[in-house]
Formats: C-alpha cells, sequence, structure tokens
C-alpha cells in the first residue's frame, strides 16, 4: 500500500504547535519527538502493527508499543517491518521525500536523539530541507540549523497490511 506523504505533512504542520489530545504529551518523559513523528507516520500510513513488544502502535499511555516513542525502537520497526503498517530504508538525503523522518544524533555516544519529520525536501541538502519537530517545537525548521554529529535518513518505502 501507498504511504500518503500529504497526509503525514498536513499532520505534522496541523499539529506542530500543539499537542493532539487523543494522544499523551511525553514532553516530561524523555521528550516527545518519536511519539509526534509516529502520530506523522499513522497519518500518512493508517495502519499500526499489534505485534506484542516489537511492534507499532499506540492504544494509551500505558498500552503502546516502544518503537511508538523511542527513537532507536522507531529506526528498528520501520526497518525490519515485514507485517504490518510502514516500512522504511535507511538511505542518504538525496531519496528523503516529504513525510520520511531524518533522525539526529546530538552526543558523541552511538544512540540518536532526535525524530524530525520532513515536511518539505527541498532540494534534499542540509540547508534546503525543512522538518517539523516536538519536545521544542518547530515548523518548517531548516536541518542545517540543528548541531547535529549524527544523521540517519530514513525513506518510507510504502506500508503493509
Amino acid at each position: 500500500m501507498e504511504y500518503n506523504r500529504a497526509a503525514a505533512v498536513a499532520y505534522a504542520k496541523r499539529w506542530a504547535y500543539g499537542r493532539n489530545p487523543a494522544y499523551y504529551d511525553f514532553s516530561d518523559l524523555g521528550g516527545d519527538c518519536t511519539n509526534f513523528a509516529s502520530q506523522c507516520i499513522y497519518a500518512g500510513s493508517g495502519i499500526m502493527n499489534y505485534t506484542p513488544v516489537y511492534g507499532w502502535y499506540y492504544i494509551s499511555l500505558n498500552d503502546r508499543a516502544p518503537a511508538w516513542t523511542g527513537v532507536e525502537e522507531l529506526y528498528r520497526f520501520l526497518t525490519t517491518n515485514r507485517g504490518p503498517g510502514p516500512r522504511a530504508i535507511l538511505t542518504d538525503l538525496s531519496q528523503i521525500q516529504n513525510g520520511d523522518i531524518i533522525q539526529l544524533r546530538f552526543g558523541e555516544n552511538k544512540r540518536f536523539d532526535h525524530s524530525p519529520v520532513v515536511v518539505d525536501a527541498g532540494n534534499r541538502t542540509p540547508g534546503s530541507i525543512l522538518v517539523a519537530a516536538h519536545s521544542y517545537d518547530v515548523d518548517c525548521r531548516p536541518l542545517a540549523s540543528y548541531r547535529y554529529l549524527g544523521i540517519r535518513p530514513l525513506h518510507i518505502t510504502n506500508v503493509g497490511e
């Protein structure tokens, strides 16, 4: 099934500076960025994966998959999913499209920290790619304005049923 990029971007723009009351705000529990990214991806995919532990779903604060809110867990789910829900490949910026995710690493460790959503791929350079994100709420922020040490572009290829 095709990923609806326009719906993902429309959702990102609608909720970039607010919180959808259907979802818990994780800002005070380590950050809301991946929760927001998952909401955007869900807006474009329409399918959750209810596999316990390794799936990607949100029912409530206490009934959700780790991949819904965890940066590393979302990466693992998107790049290994062969069941229902969104699927992605690790790529470079030249393949990024609107509605994709670009994960950023800020520290010296190998863990990635942030999951902004691409709202405008521009000409696919850090200065032209614009993102929306939560934790520090932004919309249309240039990717180049982040001070990151690592970058992990995730191109959503399709949605499994």
